[in-house]
């Protein structure tokens, strides 16, 4: 029921911000405006400042109407929601920000059903008479409707919420917005709460005080800010890698989702979030502090470029007495936490399984979706709220390691959950975002993370699709042993590339490190001109991005591809390590079978197709892995 819930007012939340969003640079230009040519502006114009009003009262109102109307049905509902807007507008004398949200969806509603009583009724050659005839009375209908009900609503309700405020001023009652705000953007509704409230209340304030402290309420970076920096200075040590660049993404680039994982992994911290932002609050009511318009995103360099003149000090204060507070109120919930943890020993092994339990989720995660599906993977989508923020990270990191992996038929990218397409491949969202995922993507693939930034999760995801790979080449060549004639025409091609023989088999190998492994295996790859001398670095490098450990005691270490340039021929180094090296991530992830590759152009695949045919049999890897004969290794690869 609770989950239900959440994700109908996610959704709603969603659809409210989704009729800002895009219009969000008209708020900046408008903001900008407002900045310059205002008479307490830094280039005041009394003709230019003619500019300003209509953008406010025409422009966003009619922007918000069409695009509500789009939302709910397609072009023709965002004609008749901008007709429907003209009558709000008209109703009054204050900008209609919120009447155009109600607007603009009534008439993609009206539009949406009318076509869908119509639809197959209409005689040929009447289809566009009917089409604009349509958009016309509807929108002429609504115009009205929206004149005489929907504009005067919204002026009374504009009224007693300007009251409600004046109220909540005049008992300083505004720093418990936190209480509400702080735990509602934990669960991914920042973007609703910022530009589907806040926003239409900040233009309304702006035109009467020149600047607003609503558009500095949701968007404030420092409390954020704070507990990431507590968690990097107190918190557990598993999660402190990611922290510092966590912070200065949340703090710079204005990705406040970037710091939820990191809250509901510790829910206590929201205390810490309410308490930086009550302090913020307070200081710029007491200060008179505010920005001329809308945020995005809330990052720090925004919020300077939309302070007034002469503002800078009061809303820095007022943004860094916010760190602080939020800063030493995580610090002492988190010390507090470390002593209770390590006070018995009992405890402390709780602790430890409970480590080793968040290590091996994600692996269970990913071993819960078959590995023939992973092979059909080709488009992967990297999806959050708005698609901009966290999504654009995690995308960005993800597309790196994909591309270093060689996967080049495989495309990452980024998009918001509302706009995903139902014939996507594998979808990544956070946890708390995957049920709304799902519905607009039923047959996709879904993966949930609990921080975007989480590099392990991405290492996992390629070694699986690595893994796949892997099997699908494998199994190709068992089906081809089922057809001599494609058997022997794919034998010759494969000796074209490239021919095993005595000297690509290394037998009793040693080594303390995966890393000493690959450089036996690439000082080999030099030795007998397959590669330079640089592409051993190319190894290492690939190496740590995603570990190549295969599973079944083998790995297969390969270049970037970046180090294809240093690539000679195409040819392989076939390495036995008796005692076996660690690989992979998980303690027994050893291989005793380590292949090196090099390959020039996609040529890889049919040299991993040329031995991958005869790893088919666990007592041949066994053999494969013990014995001291190289003929029969020889034998054993050549036989399949």
């Amino acid at each position: 029921m609770f989950t239900l819930m959440k994700l109908k007012i996610q959704n709603f939340g969603q659809f409210l911000s989704n009729m800002i969003m895009p219009n969000i640079s008209i708020f900046i230009t408008w903001g900008i405006m407002n900045a310059l040519f205002l008479p307490v502006g830094w280039q005041p114009n009394k003709l230019l400042a003619q500019l300003i009003a209509p953008v406010m009262f025409y422009l966003l109102p009619l922007l918000i109407g069409y695009t509500g109307g789009r939302l709910v049905s397609n072009e023709r509902g965002g004609l008749v929601g901008s007709i429907s807007t003209i009558g709000v507008i008209t109703s009054t004398d204050m900008p209609m920000l919120l009447g155009a949200m109600i607007a603009g969806p009534l008439g993609g509603w009206a539009m949406k059903n009318f076509d869908q009583i119509i639809e197959n009724k209409i005689k040929n050659g009447f289809e566009m008479l009917v089409n604009n005839f349509s958009i016309a009375i509807l929108g002429i209908l609504l115009a009205i409707i929206s004149f005489f009900t929907i504009g005067p609503f919204i002026e009374w309700i504009s009224h007693i919420l300007s009251n409600l405020i004046k109220l909540i001023l005049f008992y300083n009652l505004l720093p418990l917005l936190s209480i509400i705000v702080e735990p509602a953007k934990i669960f991914f509704l920042n973007n609703a709460i910022n530009h589907g409230i806040f926003s239409p209340l900040g233009i309304q304030d702006v035109l009467e005080n020149h600047k607003s402290i609503f558009f500095l309420i949701e968007s404030n970076p420092s409390p954020g800010l704070g507990v990431l920096m507590a968690c990097l200075f107190f918190g557990r040590k598993d999660t402190s890698k990611s922290l510092g660049t966590a912070a200065a993404i949340e703090f710079l680039g204005g990705v406040h989702e970037i710091y939820f994982s990191y809250v509901l992994i510790q829910p206590k911290l929201i205390i810490s979030l309410i308490i930086g932002s009550m302090i913020n609050i307070f200081m710029l009511v007491m200060l008179d502090g505010g920005l001329i318009s809308a945020v995005s995103p809330g990052s720090i360099l925004s919020i300077l470029a939309m302070t007034p003149k002469g503002f800078y000090l009061v809303n820095i204060t007022a943004i860094f007495c916010s760190f602080i507070s939020s800063f030493c109120s995580a610090s002492v919930l988190l010390k507090y936490d470390f002593g209770k943890i390590y006070k018995k020993n009992e405890n402390n092994l709780k602790n430890d399984k409970d480590s080793l339990s968040i290590a091996t989720s994600q692996e269970k995660q990913f071993n819960e979706i078959n590995l023939t599906n992973f092979s059909k993977i080709k488009t992967i989508i990297v999806a959050c709220d708005a698609g901009m923020g966290s999504s654009a990270m995690g995308a960005s990191i993800l597309r790196k390691k994909i591309k270093t992996a060689n996967l080049n038929h495989i495309s990452v990218s980024n998009m918001a959950i509302n706009l995903l397409p139902k014939n996507a491949d594998l979808i990544i969202t956070h946890k708390n975002l995957t049920d709304r995922a799902k519905q607009y993507a039923p047959n996709a693939q879904h993966i949930s993370l609990k921080n975007f930034l989480n590099n392990n999760f991405y290492d996992n995801l390629v070694k699986k699709l690595l893994e796949s790979m892997f099997l699908l080449n494998r199994n190709y060549n068992i089906s081809l042993n089922h057809n001599n004639k494609n058997n022997i025409k794919d034998k010759k091609k494969s000796r074209s590339v490239f021919q095993l023989s005595e000297k690509n088999i290394l037998l009793n190998q040693y080594a303390n490190t995966k890393e000493e492994a690959i450089k036996i295996v690439g000082l080999n790859l030099v030795k007998y001109g397959y590669v330079k001398f640089d592409y051993i670095n190319s190894m290492l490098e690939r190496e740590k991005i995603a570990s190549t450990w295969l599973g079944e005691s083998i790995a297969l270490p390969h270049g970037t591809i970046q180090g294809k340039e240093s690539v000679l021929k195409t040819g392989i180094i076939f390495c036995q390590f008796p005692k076996g090296v660690h690989f992979g991530e998980d303690l027994d992830d050893i291989a005793y079978i380590v292949i090196g590759i090099a390959a020039k152009n996609d040529e890889h695949i049919m040299v991993v197709s040329n031995i991958t045919n005869a790893l088919d049999n666990k007592g041949t890897i066994k053999t494969l892995s013990t014995t001291n004969n190289i003929k029969e290794v020889l034998s054993l690869l050549n036989s399949k």
